[in-house]
């Protein structure tokens, strides 16, 4: 299969992460590159999302704290795909720390998040990745995830 353009489907991306419904945050990934260690994903934002019953009634915003997550939950498949991490292994990568975030605009109901990440280091079991959430091509949100290995 072609490395460049390998689409995976919500089933293929929980084979690979831990998370599950309603804290998943990644619908879909529409292509990666191993050899530029790129990924590129999307988050359907629906107005079914629990989160919006209390963020803000009457103005629902995506809170920053999860286009945060969704962001590292990208990172965390790339990070998956270029180590060939099968499903089942003794260890999982936490979320670290979160550097240099910020946010252009707000994501609402209806909004598509593209989701990319690049992986920038890795030493000693700590990853980074310059990481970024785009809407309809205008960024939304943008930072340098860093993953830390576990072993369980």
């Amino acid at each position: 299969m072609d490395q460049h353009a390998m689409e995976m489907n919500v089933e293929d991306i929980q084979a690979l992460l831990p998370q599950r419904y309603p804290f998943l945050l990644v619908d879909r990934v529409v292509g990666f590159d191993l050899e530029k260690r790129t990924i590129d994903c999307y988050k359907n934002v629906t107005a079914n999302e629990e989160f919006f019953n209390g963020h803000f009634p009457g103005h629902p915003v995506m809170p920053g704290v999860l286009i945060i997550e969704a962001m590292a939950q990208a990172a965390g498949i790339l990070g998956c795909k270029m180590t060939d991490r099968k499903p089942g292994e003794n260890s999982v990568y936490y979320f670290a720390a979160a550097d240099n975030v910020r946010f252009r605009r707000t994501v609402v109901p209806g909004d598509r998040l593209q989701l990319t990440a690049q992986f920038v280091a890795e030493k000693r079991g700590i990853w980074k990745f310059s990481c970024q959430a785009h809407v309809d091509g205008t960024l939304a949100s943008s930072a340098v995830i860093t993953c830390a290995k576990k072993e369980i």
